[in-house]
């Protein structure tokens, strides 16, 4: 979650040269006097008393010495003035882009405590700018939305891109808060075989080994619930050249979608530049769709033996009941979901059969 501290900041800090006139003004010093003592031009003083001109570092010690009031004081005083003015500005310039938070859905993002609510929309639009880790609207696109990303965006579905970078940004953040060792494709790989047998063991079971199995390799690995409008599967990206993100939304809820995600999101990372952006819900041209395709075949090829896989089909279709296909994951050593699933995409399976051996995940809540 986004910690926002809820502080008073009042509307108005006045110039630090109203506290110079005051101060002045107790000792009965004009500011012809005062000018004289610190060998400085009457119009400079009268400037600063005026807030045209700033109270820098050099005025400053002249100050203490001539009124005997601590550089230091001067220096806050000027600091806080100059940072209220700077947030008036930006509060009206961000009034003129409030707009923007019907792109954001916001509420979600409180749901689940990342954004802290405000009655204001200004304050609340800042809430929501620091959740992202932007300065500005403007920024967030740039960021959160640039056309380079590539995307592979289901056929089914149409995602808000406002809800995508909401998803992308939790994910973001919880990664941050993982510990890995630099990046090594080869344990990577080594760690993949043992991910792999866990296919056969309950979430409880396999969700702590594979956060740590990925960290181990140099993979920050994040569960993210996707938002409403966010239909996305998963995602792939590199944070530093150190450190890769894989990202899952448990999208489909079923065993073999969630592995398979899983394996072809680890293809990306195993075969793809460090550069590329991987969003499963997006277009992204040829060029992007050859490197999908070539995550999808990394990802069959690792969870089902290829030649096994052809042997199996010939040498059991066109009935494929549940025991062989029990048999055939056991002899595998993965969930028997995953080898449904890879029937049925291969249309050797009709999608209406053989459903109850896969298993259904969803989100505990804490």
């Amino acid at each position: 979650m986004t910690n926002l501290k809820n502080e008073y900041t009042p509307d108005w800090v006045s110039p630090p040269g109203e506290t110079l006139l005051e101060t002045i003004e107790a000792l009965g010093m004009s500011q012809t006097d005062l000018a004289n003592r610190m060998g400085r031009p009457q119009k400079t003083i009268n400037e600063i008393i005026k807030g045209k001109a700033a109270i820098t570092p050099e005025t400053a010690l002249q100050l203490e010495k001539v009124l005997n009031v601590p550089a230091r004081f001067w220096l806050n005083r000027e600091q806080q003035y100059r940072e209220s003015l700077a947030r008036q500005a930006e509060h009206e310039a961000l009034e003129t882009q409030l707009g923007w938070l019907d792109e954001i859905p916001v509420n979600e993002l409180v749901q689940r405590q990342m954004v802290t609510w405000s009655e204001d929309r200004v304050q609340l639009l800042r809430n929501v700018l620091t959740f992202f880790g932007v300065a500005s609207p403007r920024e967030w696109h740039e960021v959160w939305f640039n056309p380079s990303v590539a995307f592979r965006k289901t056929l089914a579905y149409t995602s808000e891109p406002g809800a995508v970078a909401c998803w992308l940004r939790e994910g973001e953040l919880q990664a941050q808060t993982i510990e890995c060792q630099p990046f090594d494709a080869d344990r990577f790989r080594t760690v993949l075989y043992r991910i792999r047998a866990l296919t056969v063991e309950p979430p409880e079971a396999f969700e702590s080994a594979m956060h740590s199995l990925c960290a181990e390799a140099g993979v920050a690995l994040t569960l993210v619930k996707q938002y409403e409008q966010s239909k996305v599967s998963g995602a792939t990206r590199w944070l530093t050249p150190d450190k890769a993100l894989l990202q899952l939304s448990l999208r489909y809820k079923t065993n073999d979608h969630f592995w398979f995600s899983f394996f072809h999101e680890a293809g990306h990372i195993l075969l793809h530049g460090k550069r590329d952006v991987f969003l499963e819900d997006g277009n992204g041209g040829e060029y992007s769709q050859r490197k999908e395709e070539e995550a999808d075949q990394f990802a069959r090829d690792f969870l089902i033996d290829a030649n096994a896989y052809l042997s199996f089909v010939e040498e059991t279709r066109p009935y494929f009941s549940k025991e062989r296909i029990r048999q055939f994951a056991a002899t595998q050593g993965i969930a028997p979901a995953i080898v449904v699933g890879r029937l049925q995409h291969d249309k050797h399976l009709q999608y209406t059969h053989c459903n109850d051996l896969k298993e259904k995940f969803d989100w505990v809540s804490a």
